[in-house]
C-alpha cells in the first residue's frame, strides 16, 4: 500500500472554495452530493455501498462519457468532521487519498493528496491524475455553488 512518508509517491492538488468547511465536508459525507461531482468531467456514478464511517466500505461504478464502466472499491480510513477524510482505494491503481479542509476566513482551503504505492506508480498515473483531480475539484466547486457539474 502507499508509503506514508514518500512525497515522490504522492500527487498534490489544492483549491480554495467560497464555502464553509461544513459545506465542503457535506459534499463528501452525503452520497447524493458526492455522486454528483465525484470523478472527472463527463463521468457519472452508481453507488452500491456507501458507509461513511471509519472502516466503512464505498463500492461504486464510475460511468465514463465513452460508455465504459469502472468498478471501484474503497474504505474510509479516517473521518474527522469538517476537517479531514482519508480514503484507501482498494481497486487498481492502489492509493490513499487524504483530503484536508482548513478554514480561511469565509472560505475553505482543500488539500488533496493522492499517495500511490511507489514513486514509479505515481509517475505513471501523474498525467491522468493531475487532470482528473482538477476536473474533480471543478465539479465539486460547481456543486458547492448550486450548479450542475
Amino acid at each position: 500500500m502507499p508509503q506514508a512518508n514518500d512525497s515522490s509517491a504522492a500527487l498534490f492538488t489544492e483549491r480554495v472554495f467560497s464555502a464553509s468547511p461544513r459545506a465542503v465536508f457535506a459534499a463528501f459525507e452525503q452520497p447524493d452530493q458526492l455522486a454528483r461531482w465525484w470523478g472527472p468531467k463527463g463521468f457519472t456514478n452508481s453507488f452500491e455501498q456507501f458507509e461513511f464511517t471509519p472502516g466503512g466500505r464505498w463500492v461504486f461504478t464510475m460511468h465514463g462519457p465513452n460508455g465504459a464502466d469502472y468498478a471501484n472499491e474503497s474504505v474510509f480510513r479516517e473521518i474527522q468532521p469538517d476537517t479531514r477524510v482519508v480514503i484507501e482505494h482498494l481497486s487498481l491503481p492502489h492509493f490513499t487519498l487524504t483530503v484536508t479542509l482548513t478554514t480561511r476566513g469565509a472560505q475553505t482551503h482543500l488539500a488533496w493528496v493522492q499517495e500511490f504505492e511507489s514513486p514509479e506508480v505515481a509517475e505513471k498515473f501523474r498525467p491522468l491524475s493531475k487532470t482528473a483531480n482538477e476536473q474533480n475539484l471543478d465539479r465539486l466547486q460547481a456543486v458547492l455553488a448550486g450548479e450542475t457539474p
